[in-house]
């Protein structure tokens, strides 16, 4: 689940006024599970914990006095008017500095977060947009000025907790604590490089009922429960036929490397229908998958009479001849599910959406833009769908009907009914030529072997994901390293963590 800052708030509102769940027990239970995870994270050193107003001060406080009673030394500075004789201090005698008494001075602030090691932002919560008031962007500059470990509680302070915007100053942490469930802005750039390891911890909140929130994340947790399972007895024939449609002359590495990403993905039977020119080059790449040439119209009619699913655009070119081959490609494939993707999003493009919307409305399609394309789909500019790629995705999926996977970092996937998911897993390594073919043919392949279509596009970007991971290139990363990966990416467990807490539901570290 990924609620907006809003949304996070109605929450919180409906558990404490409607459900009875006690408002001081939540503060509780959200600080001394952070207090812990402090703790482990930053066992040696000073705590200097900067408390605003609020809950997110109430939370700030709580760490540290738990903190102090497990013996270390701490500090608190407080960047907001709180009420005297704070009931969550149980009564503890904390060292409590007023900001006031620090007041614009960088050496001041300097020397009130010397010797920290760790410090613990509670200045700003969940609830704020825009840019932060002077007040609190001097402390929040002074803890960036630090130098010292940073850990923020549910949102570092200065994001927006719901599109993830830092419009003014905004704290770099190295971890961030989500109480309760991440924010969708601090999955969302530039709150998700603000953000650092995110972790999430179970408060105590109740369920949030059937539907949840709109938005969620993709997790390789989540990906377990999504895979394909093939039976034990079956054959290749039942286990996902997928035709590749893809490659004009000059152009037949797309084809290759969406065909083996969807062999590698688990698809029992792969058609390549290409250009005559390509059969030499696809049949030696990928001997397991049948050539079909696109300019057979007895073969091609034939392959896709035989097929569970499509792939179709990767490098097939924009000509006449590859728009006369689409529109066809429309009566041929009934209502199977297809995946729209490059080249064929161009041709898509100049056709008009109404071309999408007659794909979409003949059964399940998914569409793979980057920005560039998203941009010629919808005729908004570039620095638009960037700036708002949230409303971007779900504009094009509920105008068009079609699932919206929208390449970035992170990606999107929005469902035409509103649903939003998020990847966790991509990393700027995957930004090299080729990629796009590749993360095609592995979500292809999955709708190829019956997974519903939002499904797999969330399926295809965590498989891909730790395809990548696992294969260790950084910068030298290929889509042929993640086609190789794909087998053992999809053999993966829940993700790894060495924290131990039972509380623990979420643990994002870049690093890893």
């Amino acid at each position: 689940m990924l609620p907006t800052g809003k949304e996070a708030a109605a929450f919180d509102r409906h558990a404490i006024d409607e459900l009875g769940v006690p408002h001081f027990t939540l503060m509780e239970n959200a600080g001394r599970s952070a207090a812990l995870l402090v703790h482990r994270l930053y066992p040696t050193g000073r705590v200097v914990a900067l408390a605003g107003s609020g809950n997110n001060g109430g939370d700030a406080l709580v760490v540290a006095r738990n903190l102090s009673a497990w013996g270390r030394e701490v500090r608190v500075i407080l960047t907001a008017d709180r009420p005297e004789g704070e009931t969550v201090l149980h009564g503890w005698g904390l060292d409590l500095l007023s900001d006031h008494e620090l007041g614009d001075d960088e050496g001041s602030w300097a020397e009130a977060l010397s010797g920290a090691g760790v410090v613990v932002d509670g200045i700003l919560g969940t609830g704020v947009s825009g840019p932060p008031r002077d007040r609190q962007a001097r402390a929040i500059d002074a803890v960036n000025r630090s130098g010292a470990p940073v850990f923020a509680l549910d949102v570092p302070s200065g994001v927006d907790a719901s599109t993830g915007s830092a419009p003014g100053s905004a704290v770099f942490a190295d971890v961030t604590v989500a109480l309760g469930w991440p924010k969708l802005g601090t999955l969302l750039q530039p709150g998700r490089r603000h953000s650092g390891r995110l972790i999430a911890v179970e408060i105590g909140f109740p369920p949030p009922g059937p539907e949840g929130f709109p938005a969620r994340l993709i997790t390789p947790t989540w990906a377990l429960g999504a895979r394909p399972v093939r039976p034990p007895v079956t054959h290749k024939n039942a286990v996902g036929n997928l035709l590749v449609v893809a490659g004009r002359e000059g152009m037949a590495g797309a084809a290759v490397l969406g065909a083996r990403a969807a062999i590698r993905a688990g698809a029992g039977y792969v058609r390549v229908a290409s250009l005559p020119e390509n059969r030499e080059i696809v049949q030696r790449s990928v001997p397991d998958a049948v050539f079909v040439s696109r300019n057979d119209s007895g073969a091609l009619s034939d392959a896709c009479l035989h097929a569970d699913a499509f792939l179709i655009g990767p490098g097939m070119g924009t000509g006449r001849d590859s728009r006369d081959l689409l529109e066809r490609l429309l009566d041929l494939r009934g209502d199977r599910p297809a995946v729209l993707d490059a080249d064929a999003l161009t041709l898509l493009a100049e056709m008009g959406r109404e071309a999408l919307q007659a794909w979409a409305s003949r059964g399940p399609v998914v569409v793979t833009p980057h920005p560039g394309e998203m941009a010629r789909l919808t005729g908004k500019g570039i620095h638009e769908i960037q700036g708002d790629p949230v409303a971007a995705a779900r504009d094009l999926a509920e105008a068009s009907g079609a699932v919206t996977l929208l390449k970035g970092t992170p990606s999107l996937v929005a469902s035409p009914h509103g649903r939003l998911s998020v990847d966790s897993v991509g990393t700027s390594d995957l930004a090299a030529a080729g990629m796009g073919d590749a993360l095609a043919g592995c979500l292809g392949s999955f709708l190829a072997q019956a997974v519903e279509a939002e499904t797999a596009a969330g399926l295809a970007l965590v498989t891909s994901g730790r395809a990548a991971v696992r294969a260790r290139r950084g910068a030298g990363l290929s889509p042929e390293d993640v086609i190789q990966h794909l087998p053992d990416a999809l053999q993966e467990g829940p993700g790894e963590t060495e924290l131990d807490f039972p509380f623990l539901t979420l643990d994002l570290d870049p690093s890893r």
